[in-house]
């Protein structure tokens, strides 16, 4: 005879590395929640986008929409229907919370995206969104950007996704990688906790 035992489990939905759904902003309020993501967009290429060498001299450093560019006319456009992963190297950051966050008086200093670039990724880029190494994929100072949280902002209001606190993105090719974005499927949620896996070919 078998017994059926459901526990309840509690967490956070945007704690660690963790997957942001359009519902997560209001701009996205009429967007799909976690659990209605389909699994098609689930696994999807990946664009490595590498500024390592800006974010460690500027932590303020904001991707502008000519980097991008920069690196399409290197490797290609980016890949409809995929990710684009910003590498900043802040993942090296991510045991100890003082330098993670970066913060002074006024406010934590982290590398993120410009709003023109945001506002580009949500209406002309082919991707289904981006995923970073830093707490959050706006920059530390985007709360006083107009507007404010920018890639929250564009991204999930165009129905995009967000992938934050990604690890081991300097391990990944620029092109060639396939992202396995692995949300709890939490019914009106508006993220999750995620496992995010990089598939590539040696």
């Amino acid at each position: 005879m078998w017994s059926w035992y459901w526990n309840n489990i509690t967490t956070g939905e945007h704690t660690g590395t963790h997957f942001d759904a359009p519902v997560h902003w209001v701009s996205g309020q009429d967007g799909g929640d976690v659990a209605q993501v389909p699994l098609t967009r689930l696994v999807a290429p990946a664009a490595v986008v590498d500024v390592t060498e800006q974010a460690a001299a500027d932590p303020d450093f904001l991707l502008e929409v000519e980097h991008v560019k920069e690196w399409e006319s290197e490797h290609g456009p980016l890949p409809d229907g995929g990710w684009l992963l910003l590498r900043t190297g802040w993942d090296a950051r991510s045991d100890d919370q003082e330098a993670f966050l970066n913060a002074n008086e006024t406010g934590p200093h982290t590398p993120g995206v410009s709003v023109d670039c945001a506002r580009w990724l949500a209406d002309e880029a082919p991707i289904l969104g981006i995923g970073v190494e830093t707490v959050g994929t706006d920059a530390g100072a985007a709360h006083s950007f107009d507007p404010a949280f920018p890639c929250h902002s564009f991204l999930l209001g165009a129905g995009k996704y967000e992938l934050t606190q990604l690890q081991n993105l300097a391990s990944l090719p620029p092109t060639g990688a396939v992202v396995v974005a692995a949300p709890l499927p939490i019914v009106g949620g508006s993220g999750s906790p995620a496992r995010v896996l990089a598939l590539v070919e040696r």
